[in-house]
């Protein structure tokens, strides 16, 4: 199993491209199910997750092209064969699940595995489910599958939902295009991938209103056609990246950065002592001080300040001058970095959804291990700012959510290096 090797070394400076959303790509490609006719993605990022994405697609009977070095999807749903998407795939991804709403709208029936994904909390999918049957479709769960059917097409209906979520809204919202008639989803979530999931239905011949907003209607429509679709910028990837120059200091460029993505974040990040300004090719982060201030953090849905980014930012505050307050309100078990982060030397008190970090002047490297995905990345940053040499375990996790981190990191001065597993 592979590991990185990460030397702290002083401040960072320099560029670092941001690729295109991997949460909004993984909603993307299940679109192609919903037509006939070819559905082409660029600014692709190069994942793990869109393989297994695209896996699943080609075990359907779609047809998925990866061109220009993976950055081009070109994908077709014109003859799907299968419409069982099996545990051995679904398993890998919890976003596996959103081949449903799609499958159920244009073919009247499907049958998907509950998914797995990262160990952060339960996150059921009777949203999911509870969704589509609003809209007509009849559900059963059974030996681990969801089977359902509409087999007389979908019909529009109001859809209002106990709290706010991703991953429903998505399945909804593709599964309303096709439905006959209106569909009403209130407290939907707004985040920047609904929004880029909607703008790709529209331009394939949808009819939505109110996407970024917390009610979206949709006319539905008899058929939909293809579409080029350019993914949007990945805002936890740039999150993340902006993070680096804070941890340690110099000043970095984000290339295709947008303010707009990360505004609770960037407000934190000022709070803290940290520069962020707009230019013309991206945004520049610089840190203001030489050492941050110490700010509390909740993690809040779109436009609050992201789940995704609240493990990166714990490794900024460890070495922040006084005492911060993480809380955590979006996943349960998402504190699991924390005593990795102990480990180098950091001092966290953690009860239940509440992390309480007393800032130390330095931490220094020792053998971590990753828990999830953006536990990976909070270690090496963490790393990047230790005294010695961090060694982070069970990488696997990384390739599913950042490309070329070690490339990106030593564009900018970072000594990081990935170790080959026996």
């Amino acid at each position: 199993m592979d590991s990185i090797l990460v030397t702290g070394n002083g401040p960072l400076n320099g560029q670092i491209p941001i690729a295109g959303a991997k949460n909004a790509c993984l909603t993307l490609m299940p679109a192609a199910i919903l037509s006939d006719e070819p559905l082409t993605l660029t600014n692709a990022p190069r994942l793990s997750d869109i393989r297994t994405m695209t896996a699943l697609l080609e075990s359907l009977g779609a047809e998925v092209q990866s061109l220009q070095d993976g950055k081009v999807l070109a994908m077709s749903g014109h003859d799907l064969k299968n419409l069982t998407a099996h545990y051995d795939i679904v398993r890998k991804m919890r976003a596996s699940i959103l081949v449903l709403g799609p499958m159920l709208a244009r073919h009247g029936q499907a049958v998907v595995s509950l998914p797995g994904g990262c160990a952060i909390g339960a996150r059921p999918v009777d949203l999911h489910l509870k969704a589509l049957e609003a809209m007509g479709a009849e559900m059963e769960l059974r030996d681990g599958y969801v089977h359902a059917r509409a087999l007389g097409g979908l019909k529009g209906g109001q859809v209002e939902f106990p709290f706010v979520s991703v991953g429903a809204t998505e399945n909804a919202l593709m599964a309303a295009t096709l439905a006959r008639g209106t569909t009403v989803l209130k407290n939907a979530a707004r985040e920047p991938e609904i929004v880029d999931l909607a703008e790709c239905l529209v331009k394939m011949g949808a009819r939505i209103d109110g996407a970024g907003t917390s009610t979206i209607t949709i006319e539905g429509v008899d058929r939909l056609h293809g579409a080029t679709h350019p993914v949007v910028t990945d805002r936890i990837e740039l999150g993340t990246y902006m993070l680096a120059p804070a941890i340690c200091g110099g000043e970095v460029e984000l290339l295709g950065g947008r303010i707009d993505l990360v505004r609770a974040f960037v407000e934190k990040l000022d709070a803290a002592g940290i520069d962020v300004t707009e230019t013309e090719a991206g945004l520049k982060v610089k840190r203001r001080g030489d050492r941050v201030k110490a700010v509390d953090v909740v993690t809040e849905p779109f436009p609050g300040f992201p789940t995704d980014l609240q493990a990166q930012m714990m490794a900024l505050l460890c070495t922040a001058d006084g005492v911060s307050v993480l809380e955590e309100r979006i996943f349960e078990n998402r504190f699991m970095h924390a005593p990795e982060l102990m480990r180098m030397g950091a001092r966290i008190d953690v009860h239940g959804g509440t992390a309480t970090v007393t800032g130390v002047e330095r931490l220094k490297g020792a053998p971590v291990m990753a828990t999830d995905l953006r536990a990976s990345v909070s270690l090496i940053l963490a790393g990047l700012a230790a005294e010695g040499e961090t060694l982070v375990n069970r990488v696997y996790h990384l390739d599913r959510g950042y490309e070329h981190v070690v490339r990106k990191l030593e564009g900018v001065g970072a000594r990081i290096e990935r170790i080959k597993g026996q």
